[in-house]
């Protein structure tokens, strides 16, 4: 075999388009590729036909280049190879793809022409599409976890603060107006005893507003959180349980307020749950720092709890996870109990 019967045998194996095109445009040659690429079905349908015609090349807004200024066709008046890697050519059937092409100069009997390769961008342009696409979900999606602890850091600030108003606030002022009744009935228990029942009225009342206070703040954001950190609260949570709950566990140090705060209405919720809805006898409480802080609320009752029939308190407990970029898990077999796992990084 010798080298002429050879070069186009390799060129209609290639997998790459390629053209060889005469010096006044006209298509010499075309591979098997080149045909497929742009729909045709047999090398007499563009063989001897206008290149500039058939590919139609345009500018990057659209606009067909004259052939005098083609830029596919320059290797033939300069004899200098060119390329493009923004470039967009015609199938038959009139639809544009992008593609990237090389021109090179090529000596022919009837003067320099050219030969073009061209490379197909479409499945590119859609893989950096998709990547793009992806990439800016992946934007969306911090921003708003970030707007959402934001948020979450926010009503943690105003709760502590509310908290910390009513017991430096109507609670003092509550207090003061209880020993101010105590004193006035030590006075005139002897000289006005008929006015002793009033006035004890009155204390009752006033005591009874400041442990409805208390107990306001507390839901608010409970003092032990603030005093003693989310175990001892977590604690306290359990010890009002009215299913026997058990707390295991330890942090090592104090975490941000407010993930404190997050942390603690998660379980918080989470218990609540339970005790409503599971017809459990027994809670536990896991609290543990491994690669990240792992929150854990199981029971034993009646399970069955799936994103379907889940309540707005379980999918609640899902948005504070997800505000410190953490993860919801929750296992719940029929009969076989339900265990809410939360996992959060933290930092350090």
């Amino acid at each position: 075999m010798t080298s002429e019967t050879l070069h186009p045998g390799i060129l209609d194996a290639a997998p790459q388009p390629v053209w060889v095109v005469d010096p006044q445009g006209r298509v010499r040659y075309t591979n098997r590729a080149a045909l497929v690429a742009l729909g045709y079905q047999a090398a007499s349908e563009v063989l001897g036909r206008s290149s500039q015609l058939l590919l139609r090349p345009v500018r990057p807004d659209g606009t067909p280049f004259p052939t005098s200024e083609c830029p596919m066709l320059a290797a033939a008046r300069t004899g200098v190879t060119t390329r493009s890697e923004d470039a967009w050519l015609i199938r038959r059937d009139g639809s544009l793809f992008p593609v990237s092409w090389w021109s090179a100069p090529i000596c022919l009997p009837c003067g320099r022409g050219v030969v073009y390769a061209w490379y197909d961008l479409t499945e590119r342009r859609e893989i950096e599409r998709a990547a793009r696409e992806r990439d800016a979900a992946e934007i969306r999606a911090s921003e708003s976890r970030a707007a959402q602890r934001r948020l979450v850091e926010k009503v943690a600030a105003v709760h502590r603060q509310t908290s910390r108003d009513l017991h430096d606030g109507a609670q003092q002022r509550l207090v003061t107006v209880l020993i101010g009744l105590r004193l006035v009935r030590e006075q005139i228990a002897a000289t006005s005893p008929d006015a002793l029942p009033l006035i004890d009225q009155s204390i009752d009342e006033g005591q009874a507003a400041i442990d409805e206070l208390r107990q306001l703040a507390a839901g608010i954001r409970p003092s032990v959180l603030t005093s003693r950190g989310l175990v001892a609260a977590v604690d306290a949570l359990a010890a009002h349980c009215p299913v026997p709950t058990v707390v295991t566990g330890l942090l090592a140090q104090r975490l941000p307020a407010a993930l404190e705060s997050n942390l603690y209405f998660l379980i918080s919720e989470a218990l609540t749950n339970a005790v409503k809805h599971s017809g459990a006898s027994r809670i536990e409480i896991t609290l543990a720092v491994r690669d990240a802080l792992e929150v854990i609320v199981a029971d034993n009752g009646i399970g069955g709890v799936g994103h379907d029939t889940a309540g707005s308190g379980l999918l609640g407990l899902a948005d504070r996870v997800a505000a410190f970029d953490g993860e919801l898990m929750i296992s719940s077999p029929p009969d076989g109990g339900t265990v809410v796992r939360a996992r959060i990084p933290v930092p350090g």
